[in-house]
């Protein structure tokens, strides 16, 4: 068994099948097909259920795969160790962060850069459920995300900024019985009465604004639900609805009306967070410039 059958089988697992986990590797379907048969035959067991339309991980296969990445991150964290011994850092630092933090990152990132142009830094975008996730499956190395104190149990975490977030409608929507335009407070329950586009379960600002409504005892509905901001952007545009969201990313969209909640007004910390125990150099040289 070696390192790279063990890299061939995580990327077959975190893919979802041969086909994407050759095309991550950069090597022909057959040459993933045949790693895994041999390293299959020198375990004894299958390592995946193969079916015509999908690739799922064995009992065996559910034992191997975290020990392996455990086994991959080592390796690499023993060939960074050298690289900075020798006063070369490389390596690879992977980042999860969610929709509408990614861009704060620029600045941090240009800085490591500049003092280690041989890390490469891989960024990964997803809900902050799956990002959680993928911090104790150590598929991602550190995040820069919005976590609730429950969600925070058994990773460090370092707050970077808290927000209040706004309701943000199309210029000039008449807001319940007081007027229109910016600058308006609003309340929730009045925010309720309004067609409202929400982000799906899992999101930050979902878990923040559902977390709002139930202490202000606000019954709501949605109307839409999306999963992308530039989508949420567009319906409250074309005056289908409102959204809660936090200010900065609200001033990415100027044309937009803002406006603040006069109380319980929904909130979010964005944070970086790390799984317990000693960093990595590349992923400490990150956190360094997020300082």
């Amino acid at each position: 068994m070696d390192l790279r059958q063990m890299e061939v089988v995580v990327a077959v697992a975190e893919e979802g099948g041969f086909t994407a986990a050759a095309q991550r590797l950069h090597v022909v379907q057959s040459a993933v097909s045949s790693t895994v048969r041999a390293l299959e035959r020198e375990l004894g067991t299958p390592l995946f259920d193969r079916t015509t339309h999908r690739v799922s991980l064995t009992p065996a296969g559910e034992a191997f795969v975290p020990a392996a990445r455990a086994t991959l991150r080592a390796a690499e964290q023993a060939r960074s160790a050298v690289d900075a011994a020798r006063g070369q850092l490389r390596g690879r630092v992977t980042v999860g962060t969610m929709q509408g933090v990614w861009a704060d990152l620029h600045r941090p990132l240009a800085a490591l850069r500049a003092e280690h142009p041989g890390v490469v830094v891989r960024l990964r975008q997803g809900a902050v459920t799956d990002i959680r996730q993928a911090l104790r499956e150590g598929t991602v190395d550190l995040a820069v995300v919005a976590l609730d104190r429950q969600q925070q149990r058994g990773l460090v975490t370092r707050l970077l900024a808290r927000e209040e977030m706004v309701l943000v409608s199309a210029p000039g929507r008449v807001l319940g019985g007081a007027g229109a335009g910016p600058g308006k407070r609003v309340t929730l329950a009045e925010a309720a009465r309004l067609p409202l586009v929400d982000f799906t379960p899992g999101w930050a600002i979902r878990l923040a604004v559902d977390r709002a409504f139930r202490a202000a005892a606000v019954e709501r509905e949605s109307t839409f639900e999306v999963n992308d901001i530039v989508a949420a952007s567009e319906l409250v545009r074309a005056d289908l609805g409102v959204c809660v969201m936090p200010l900065s990313i609200a001033d990415r969209f100027p044309d937009l009306d803002k406006h603040r909640f006069d109380r319980h007004a929904p909130s979010w910390k964005v944070m970086v967070v790390q799984p317990r125990g000693e960093a990595p150099p590349a992923v400490a040289a990150l956190l360094r410039h997020m300082a």
